[in-house]
C-alpha cells in the first residue's frame, strides 16, 4: 500500500474514460479527485487485482487537535465507485502500520506513549469495519505487520532486540514467538505460508558469525523447525521464501562474502518442510551463489566501456583465486510465482549526500548532508522450480532519486513478456523484455491530461504500481492549467494505464477531450 500526502480538501472526484495513446502503454481510464488547500490530507492506495482499487484518504489531525477521519472508497477496475464507508478515530490512536490480502484492509493504530493498540479491520466485499483493542509490548519499535486467518503478527524491536507478537482477533489474547529475543539479531522478514499455517519468521546478524536463520511456527506458535544458514559458504543478507509444492519452498535472496550489507550477488535454495531434522544441511548443499558477474546482463546500465572494465577486473581476481568485491546494496522484491517457477525483482540503490559525486562510496558522508536513495538500476532474473537460473535482465534508472527507501519498479507479466516500468517526474519509463531479450528499449512515457485544452504544470509524489493482467495504476497529485480558465486545479489522480504490445512508440501522447461520467463519491 503506499501512501502520498497534499494539503487539500477531498471535495469531488470525475472519472473520465476512453483511451489515450501513451506508446504501448494505453490511458483507458482516469479518476480525478479535485483539491483545495485548506486541509492536509493523505491518500493510500491499495491495488486489489482483479477486484479493482481502494483507496483510503485520511484528513483532520496532522497539525490539530481534530479527531483522525478515514473515507474508505473501492473502486472497481474500470475505476467506479463499489461501496463508501467512513471511520473517525479517536485523537489518542495514531496508525503505524498496514496489511491487506483478499478479504480485509488491517490498520494497526497504537495510543501514544502507551502499550495499547487498536487493530481495523475493513471487509473488502461490503465496507463492513470492526475494531479490536488490546495491549502489546511498551517501548515497541514496530516495523512489520501481517494477517493469517485471526492472528495478527507485529514484528519489531523491544530495547534493540527482536520481538514479534501475536495477537488473536478472536479472543484478544496476545502471545510472543519464542526464541528471537537475542542482542544483535535484526529481523529480516515476517513470511506467511497460508497454505500450511505457518509462520516464517527470517532473522539475521553481521556481527554473530554472520547468521541467518528461518524460525518457524505453527499456527498455535509453537516452534516447528530453526534452518540456520551460519555454515552457508557466503553470508546471507535477505531471503524470500516461495512455496512451490506441498514439501518444498524456494528460498532466494542476496549474499555478501565478509559480513557487510553490500551484495556481491543473488543465492537460491530449496527448502524441504517435512524434513526438520537435516532442512538446514540440504539447504546448504543445495545452496547456488550466483555472483553479479556471472549475469548476462546485470551491468547493462553502464556504458559498454565501464562494463567491460569491471568484468575484466572480476576475471583477473578470479583467476588468482579471490573475489571481486562488489559494493551493492539491493532492495529484493516478493518473489513472483510463474508457470516455470519464479521471477525476482532487486533494485540497487545507494544513499546521497549533497555534495557528492554519484557513486557506491557516498555512505561515508556525514547524515546531515544526506539527500535520499539513489537507484542505478534493476535486475531481474527467471529461475525453474528446481532453482535453476534460467535467464536475467536489466532494466536502467536514470536520476532517480527517492527520500523514503521503497520499490520503484513494477513489474507486469504478459505470457513469456515482462513489462517493467517506473515513475519519474510526471512520466513513465517502461520497458518490454523476454528473458535475456529486450524487446523494446527503454522508454519515457509521459502522461498527459484528459482534455486536449490542458496542461500538468507541475506533478509530485507519483506513484506506479502493477495492478492486474495487463493494467498498471499511476497516481499522485497534480496542477493543471486550462486555456478556458484563469485559475489552475489541483487533483489527486489515478490513471489506469493498459499494456498493448501492437502499440509502436512514440512517447508523448496528444489527449483527446473527455467527458465526465461519474463522481468519485457517488
Amino acid at each position: 500500500m503506499k501512501q502520498v500526502l497534499l494539503v487539500i480538501l477531498l471535495l469531488a472526484g470525475s472519472l473520465i474514460a476512453g483511451p489515450v495513446a501513451l506508446a504501448q502503454l494505453t490511458q483507458s481510464t482516469r479518476l480525478e479527485i479535485p483539491a483545495n488547500p485548506n486541509e492536509v490530507e493523505s491518500f493510500d492506495v491499495t491495488p486489489l487485482a482483479e477486484q479493482g482499487v481502494l483507496v483510503t484518504i485520511q484528513s483532520g489531525g496532522f497539525f490539530s487537535n481534530e479527531p483522525v477521519r478515514f473515507i474508505y472508497q473501492r473502486l472497481n477496475w474500470n475505476l467506479k465507485p463499489i461501496w463508501y464507508a467512513g471511520y473517525k478515530q479517536d485523537t489518542k490512536y495514531r496508525q503505524i502500520q498496514a496489511y491487506h490480502n483478499d478479504q480485509y484492509l488491517y490498520q494497526l493504530f497504537r495510543e501514544y506513549d502507551t502499550n495499547k493498540y487498536q487493530f481495523l479491520r475493513i471487509h473488502l466485499g461490503d465496507g463492513a469495519i470492526e475494531t479490536f483493542e488490546g495491549t502489546l509490548l511498551d517501548q515497541f519499535d514496530i516495523r512489520q505487520f501481517k494477517v493469517l486467518d485471526s492472528q495478527a503478527y507485529v514484528g519489531g524491536y523491544h530495547h534493540n532486540r527482536p520481538v514479534v507478537m501475536v495477537f488473536s482477533l478472536f479472543d484478544r489474547s496476545t502471545k510472543v514467538l519464542p526464541g528471537l529475543y537475542a542482542n544483535n539479531l535484526e529481523l529480516s522478514s515476517i513470511e506467511l505460508d497460508e497454505a500450511r499455517r505457518e509462520v516464517n519468521i527470517l532473522v539475521h546478524s553481521s556481527k554473530r558469525r554472520c547468521q541467518f536463520s528461518i524460525r518457524t511456527y505453527n499456527y498455535e506458535s509453537r516452534p516447528l523447525r530453526t534452518i540456520d544458514f551460519s555454515n552457508a559458504r557466503n553470508s546471507l543478507i535477505s531471503g524470500k521464501l516461495l512455496p512451490v509444492n506441498e514439501r518444498e519452498s524456494l528460498l532466494v535472496g542476496n549474499y555478501s562474502t565478509d559480513c557487510t550489507p553490500y551484495s556481491q550477488g543473488v543465492y537460491v535454495t530449496r527448502i524441504h518442510h517435512d524434513e526438520p531434522a537435516t532442512a538446514a544441511d540440504d539447504a546448504i548443499k543445495d545452496m547456488q551463489f550466483i555472483e553479479f558477474s556471472q549475469l548476462q546482463n546485470f551491468f547493462n546500465y553502464m556504458k559498454p566501456e565501464r562494463q567491460q572494465k569491471i568484468l575484466a577486473r572480476a576475471k583477473r581476481k578470479k583467476e588468482e583465486g579471490k573475489d571481486y568485491k562488489f559494493r551493492y546494496r539491493l532492495l529484493v522484491h516478493d518473489l513472483q510465482p510463474t508457470a516455470d517457477g519464479l521471477t525476482l525483482v532487486a533494485e540497487v540503490y545507494y544513499p546521497q549526500y549533497r555534495g557528492s559525486a554519484l557513486t557506491n562510496t557516498a555512505y561515508t558522508r556525514g547524515m546531515d548532508r544526506y539527500e535520499g536513495f539513489h537507484y542505478t538500476h534493476a535486475f531481474i532474473c527467471g529461475f525453474d522450480k528446481m532453482g535453476k537460473l534460467l535467464w536475467d535482465n536489466c532494466l536502467p534508472i536514470k536520476q532517480l532519486l527517492s527520500r523514503d527507501l521503497t520499490q520503484m519498479v513494477q513489474l507486469s507479466q504478459q505470457g513469456d513478456r515482462m513489462v517493467l516500468a517506473y515513475p519519474y517526474e510526471g512520466a513513465i519509463n517502461m520497458e518490454v523484455i523476454q528473458g535475456n531479450k529486450i524487446l523494446r528499449e527503454t522508454e519515457k512515457i509521459k502522461l498527459g491530461t484528459s482534455r486536449e485544452n490542458e496542461k500538468i504544470m507541475f506533478s509530485a509524489q507519483d506513484n506506479l504500481m502493477a495492478w492486474y493482467g495487463r493494467h498498471f495504476l499511476a497516481f499522485g497529485f497534480q496542477k493543471i492549467t486550462s486555456t478556458n480558465s484563469t485559475n489552475p486545479r489541483e487533483v489527486f489522480y489515478l490513471n489506469k494505464l493498459t499494456y498493448d504490445p501492437d502499440q509502436p512508440p512514440s512517447g508523448t501522447a496528444d489527449a483527446s477531450i473527455r467527458k465526465s461520467v461519474g463522481s468519485a463519491r457517488e
